[in-house]
């Protein structure tokens, strides 16, 4: 395949991904409690009136849409960064302990500082995510030379595990802990403003162009470390890039919605399958379809359960698990 049958190829993808955040961004500005058909969407965006239609597009669906958009863009490339800095493809970014951080953080919020609202704890997430990278990296450092990928999981693992023991210890004594930790953890996109959307926005808009410009250096680095440094690559300087990359990434996306299952596991090992290997496709393709999934995951449970709905977080899981269970079975040894 030539180079411009490449570059076609990969427009071709950006159009049809790009068309396709379109219409799940309109199916989710539409389905809700209260359905809504194109015109009155269409109204609704138009007419910021104060009309019903006004009401429910822009106060209640609009930032959620939002928030599934970024969040998914965030999770799916920090999935990237993640397979690629562990050269595992069943890495996923929870692996650093951002997760378990950001858990831990806003039961320490809610019961220590009486923190209830999701945009007051939203910082403290944010903080004990990015607290817990720091320190599976400082960790998983050899005295003598950077961070090797075995030490860097089993440190995540093992700071994964500490954590979520502490967690569970303060939310089994403190019911008011546990009441509003429950509702953040399973991982959702409802219920929150545009000043949550706009709160993480800047972070996860950095993110994403820290791992744009780390596109060229992951494809030298899957070469391994001797043939990196060879080619000019300061290995040592891109991890730690790709660390606080995947930390500005999954850690605002699960400081504003929680912890959302698969979206960094199952995109980009897909898309790896589809695509290549080439780091620089994979990470603007999973720019595309991570959102895609979020929002998708967020229509199917609002369609699942009406007038209620069920959580993203819910609904990832049982859409990732068999889509990487079927993957694996037909995956042939090499």
């Amino acid at each position: 395949m030539t180079k411009r049958s490449r570059r076609i190829r990969l427009a071709a993808a950006v159009i049809v991904g790009v068309a396709v955040i379109i219409i799940f961004t309109l199916l989710s500005l539409a389905i809700g409690s209260k359905n809504l058909n194109i015109g009155e969407v269409w109204n609704g965006l138009l007419a910021a009136d104060g009309s019903r239609e006004s009401i429910i597009v822009w106060q209640l669906r609009m930032p959620r849409t939002l928030l599934a958009i970024v969040a998914g863009a965030a999770l799916a490339v920090s999935g990237v960064l993640m397979q690629a800095l562990t050269r595992n493809p069943l890495a996923e970014p929870g692996l650093l302990g951002v997760n378990a951080g950001a858990a831990f953080s806003v039961v320490i919020a809610i019961s220590v500082f009486g923190v209830t609202r999701s945009d007051e704890y939203l910082w403290f997430a944010f903080l004990g995510a990015g607290a817990a990278a720091v320190f599976v990296y400082l960790i998983s450092i050899r005295r003598t030379q950077a961070s090797d990928h075995a030490r860097l999981v089993l440190a995540g693992v093992a700071l994964t595990a500490s954590l979520g023991a502490c967690t569970r210890i303060i939310t089994l004594f403190d019911a008011t802990a546990f009441d509003s930790y429950r509702f953040w953890v399973i991982g959702s996109v409802a219920n929150r403003g545009f000043d949550t959307v706009f709160s993480v926005l800047p972070f996860i808009a950095a993110g994403l162009v820290l791992a744009f410009l780390c596109g060229p250096s992951l494809n030298a680095l899957a070469l391994g470390d001797e043939q990196a440094v060879s080619l000019g690559v300061p290995v040592t300087a891109v991890r730690v890039v790709v660390i606080a990359t995947i930390t500005l990434l999954c850690g605002a996306a699960t400081a504003a919605a929680g912890p959302i299952a698969f979206v960094g596991l199952v995109v980009p090992h897909v898309l790896r399958l589809i695509a290549g290997v080439d780091q620089r496709i994979i990470l603007v393709l999973s720019a595309l379809v991570g959102p895609s999934l979020v929002l998708a995951a967020d229509v199917i449970g609002r369609l699942i359960a009406q007038p209620s709905e069920l959580e993203v977080g819910v609904v990832t899981a049982f859409i990732g698990a068999p889509v990487l269970i079927a993957l694996l079975l037909r995956r042939r040894p090499a």
